[in-house]
């Protein structure tokens, strides 16, 4: 930020704090029925050292309350952080929906997102590699509509019922309850390898969009295929897309790790900070519209749930921006009870028989019941509509509102046959009219059996640096598992996907590719009658390459909102930091002074500066790029400290941007990285422009091949 910014938003907090002390500065403490209380401290005894007393109802209040705090956490996606925002939309898509929100440029939508983990519980690290969910609730005019989606476009299943057994797989195994929030282990992979429809979203899984930078810097996905309704009543397939504005970024599984470590809140502390700091995270909306006639077009059915719609088939149309610029005011209140039902939607937009979705339209809605307590969820505040409602349903556990009038049934006299039914003209939502004639069936459609084109297709869009990190995860994830014959399978599952990368998991495990297996993948498919129908079509290859699947074609052009370490300490040289900190600031990254100590330093100038880590307390992995700041003196005191070096030698390993002012050359002199003069993003008293052109380059993958010896 600049120095201006950097003020106002001070500036802002001290506002902030004054106003929160004037609203509670007369506050009286009572019970929950106000009577107030003059002694929060001590329960009622017979006696000061006497027996506590049944009557002491003040006693019974508090505790009873504290015991019943807590609900039971999400099944899946227990970990998570949410943020109020609003969604603008570019131009009217009338042609495609109904909705109002895609059709009416000058609305300002309200939103509340919520991002997770899957696996995790609630107290689980936010680096884990794993799915993030990515899920919208629009306070639409004409009702709730909640998009619930994830970082990747497709998911592990295409049926819900196999939901209950790939949760099962993947949470901690029953027997120790070990490992928390990862899906390295045997029970995981036993499943995935038996179960190929598995293998696109898990190849994801194994590549870097499973450890993002930030929730700020991860795309998001509605998974499923739905169905655009205009005002015609004409139907259009569509699958929704988030961009981030920031672009696509991620951290490496070293830095991942020690991440968990340093701060295991880093992506719930990093959306909290950008939104104080006024830095409001921002995703354009988009879409990928199918028409209907165009359904059986693709060498993939557009109702199966691991498949994703190639952007070199179908581009993606971008409508409009979502701006997240409010944190929650209490945590409980609303990303704890916040409830997202795929079955919330509005008129203009319906469902598409992908069988996974239409497990979720249940499921969902279940579980909100299991977690509130009861159906009238609805009324807590984050989850109320802001579109008016009125309907007979009536009473329940926790009803908070007080339904008037004598009836509360339809059809009536006695209300004058209120609430009446919405007429098409009024909005009333109206199903699409798809034809239906089939046989009742427990079954799947060959078309789904097609399980190795699209994680090919991914494999082959990557980045050299980023399969290289594919064949790194999988190598790590195999190696955790205990049972070698599912190391095998698995082996050889991947080399139906890709040999090259089968080669280097193998080696990696010190193990050969299978040339065959003793077993059917896919025997818990069906009975054996059905297991041959449902083997896994040979391997497809419809598009070459599709360049949006690789992060190596993500945004390049800002750093706004990135964390540089500023090294120094006492009598660094001011005259060299002040234009690279002006121009960081300026274009909208954030300095953050590490120093031997804490509280403050003073350079050169005589200025004090406000220290905001102390080398023992904070790690290389928090930041995205590193500054040296020169000062003899202030050279030697950072060398003087071991951690120092290390912070160095570790920015180095991860690729990342280190610029040395003056005298710092001497640091980064004696780094383990012994070629930083040909580096093109390792600097020494260069101008700030190149250091800031390198930092939004993310990261220098090429480094990855010349860096020798570090040790960190």
């Amino acid at each position: 930020m600049s120095k201006k910014q950097t003020s106002e938003f001070k500036s802002k907090k001290i506002d902030q704090l004054e106003q929160s002390t004037k609203d509670y500065q007369d506050q009286v403490m009572t019970t929950n029925q106000g009577l107030k209380v003059n002694d929060t401290n001590n329960s009622l005894k017979a006696g000061e050292r006497g027996p506590t007393l049944l009557e002491d109802f003040l006693l019974r209040e508090k505790i009873t309350s504290f015991d019943h705090e807590r609900i039971p956490e999400r099944i899946v996606h227990a970990r998570g952080s949410g943020a109020h925002g609003y969604f603008e939309l570019y131009k009217s898509i009338e042609k495609y929906t109904k909705a109002g929100l895609f059709t009416d440029t000058k609305r300002k939508t309200p939103v509340f997102v919520r991002f997770s983990t899957v696996a995790g519980s609630k107290g689980s690290p936010d680096l884990a590699r794993d799915v993030r969910g990515f899920a919208v609730k629009f306070y639409t005019d004409e009702g709730t509509w909640d998009l619930v989606g994830n970082n990747m476009p497709i998911f592990f299943i295409q049926d819900a019922m196999k939901f209950p057994d790939l949760i099962h797989s993947v949470k901690p195994e029953p027997n120790n309850e070990i490992p928390q929030a990862a899906s390295a282990h045997d029970t995981f992979y036993d499943f995935v390898s038996r179960a190929t429809e598995t293998l696109h979203n898990h190849i994801w899984v194994m590549s870097d969009r499973a450890i993002p930078r930030s929730y700020r810097m991860m795309e998001g996905f509605g998974i499923h295929t739905f169905r655009f309704i205009n005002k015609d009543g004409k139907s259009h397939f569509v699958k929704f897309h988030w961009k981030p504005v920031l672009g696509v970024h991620s951290v490496t599984w070293d830095e991942a790790v020690k991440i968990n470590g340093a701060d295991s809140d880093f992506h719930r502390r990093d959306l909290w900070e950008a939104i104080e700091a006024g830095q409001y995270p921002e995703w354009e909306f988009g879409i990928q519209v199918v028409p209907e006639e165009d359904e059986h077009k693709y060498d993939f059915d557009l109702l199966d749930p691991t498949k994703l719609i190639p952007e070199e088939l179908v581009p993606v149309e971008i409508i409009g921006k979502m701006t997240l610029n409010k944190n929650p005011e209490n945590f409980f209140a609303e990303t704890e009870q916040v409830a997202f039902l795929p079955g919330h939607i509005i008129p203009g937009i319906d469902f598409t028989n992908d069988p996974l979705l239409q497990g979720r339209l249940f499921s969902y809605r279940d579980t909100q019941l299991s977690r509130l307590g009861s159906p009238n969820f609805h009324q807590i505040p984050i989850n109320r509509s802001v579109a008016p409602h009125h309907n007979n349903q009536r009473d329940g556990h926790m009803q908070t509102e007080i339904p008037k009038g004598q009836t509360a049934y339809f059809p009536n006299s006695l209300s004058m046959g209120c609430p009446h039914l919405a007429k098409m003209a009024e909005g009333g939502y109206t199903h699409h009219q798809e034809r239906i004639d089939a046989h009742k069936i427990r079954g799947r459609s060959a078309s789904f059996s097609d399980h190795y084109s699209q994680p090919a297709l991914f494999y082959r869009s990557l980045s050299s640096w980023e399969q290289q990190h594919v064949a790194d995860a999988y190598t790590f994830e195999l190696g955790k598992c205990n049972h070698k014959h599912i190391q095998e399978r698995m082996l050889w599952i991947i080399n139906q996907i890709d040999q090259e990368l089968a080669k280097k998991v193998a080696d990696g495990l010190g193990l050969t590719v299978p040339k065959k297996i003793d077993e059917p993948v896919n025997q818990a498919i069906g009975a054996d009658a059905e297991i041959e129908k449902f083997q896994p079509n040979s391997k497809k290859q419809y598009v070459d390459k599709d360049s949006s699947l690789s992060q190596a074609n993500t945004k390049f052009d800002s750093i706004a909102t990135r964390q540089i370490a500023f090294l120094a300490a006492d009598q660094f040289d001011m005259k060299r930091f002040e234009p690279y900190k002006t121009a960081l600031e300026q274009a909208g990254a954030m300095v953050k002074i590490i120093a031997p100590h804490g509280g403050s330093i003073t350079c050169d100038q005589g200025m004090k500066h406000e220290v905001d880590a102390a080398i023992l307390t904070t790690e290389s992995v928090l930041f995205d790029a590193v500054l040296i700041a020169g000062g003899q003196k202030a050279v030697k005191s950072l060398q003087a400290k071991a951690k120092f070096q290390k912070f160095v030698n570790e920015a180095l390993k991860h690729c990342k941007a280190v610029a040395a002012l003056g005298e710092g050359e001497a640091l980064l002199k004696h780094s383990a990285y012994k070629h930083y003069e040909k580096d093109k993003a390792v600097f020494i008293d260069a101008k700030p422009k190149a250091f800031i052109d390198a930092i939004a380059q993310h990261r220098n993958w090429e480094r990855k091949d010349k860096v020798e010896g570090i040790a960190v």
